[in-house]
């Protein structure tokens, strides 16, 4: 899968929690200094060709949609990391952040109880 720059993310965040938006919807959501739009519509058209963006046509107009929620993105990216990064074990990325001290072993624990009992983290 291909991966997100850090403004791509951006733009992609802002069509998961707002939902399908023409471009010139999306710029109304940036703050001062706003980006231009060409910038934008540049870099949503390129989200398209990577996949993770469809339109709808309105005459010239398009209004652009996410075609994969947050949670599928997240998912692929961990995914991704595991097989890049740690031989494909979700064990041995789990031990590197236990060693990194990124996660104690207690609340590994409090984890395991939690899945145990059938809730979610």
């Amino acid at each position: 899968m291909k991966k997100l720059t850090k403004k791509e993310q951006e733009i992609m965040e802002l069509y998961w929690d707002k939902g399908p938006m023409f471009v010139r919807e999306l710029l109304e959501c940036y703050d001062e200094p706003k980006p231009a739009l060409t910038t934008l519509s540049t870099m949503v058209r390129i989200l398209e060709q990577k996949g993770f963006m469809g339109h709808k046509s309105f005459g010239t107009a398009h209004q652009y949609y996410p075609l994969l929620t947050r949670e599928e993105y997240q998912k692929r990216s961990l995914t991704s990391v595991i097989s890049d990064y740690f031989e494909n074990s979700y064990l041995k990325a789990v031990s590197a952040l236990v060693k990194e001290d990124k996660i104690t072993v207690e609340e590994l624990k409090d984890l395991i109880a939690q899945i145990e009992a059938g809730e979610e983290a």
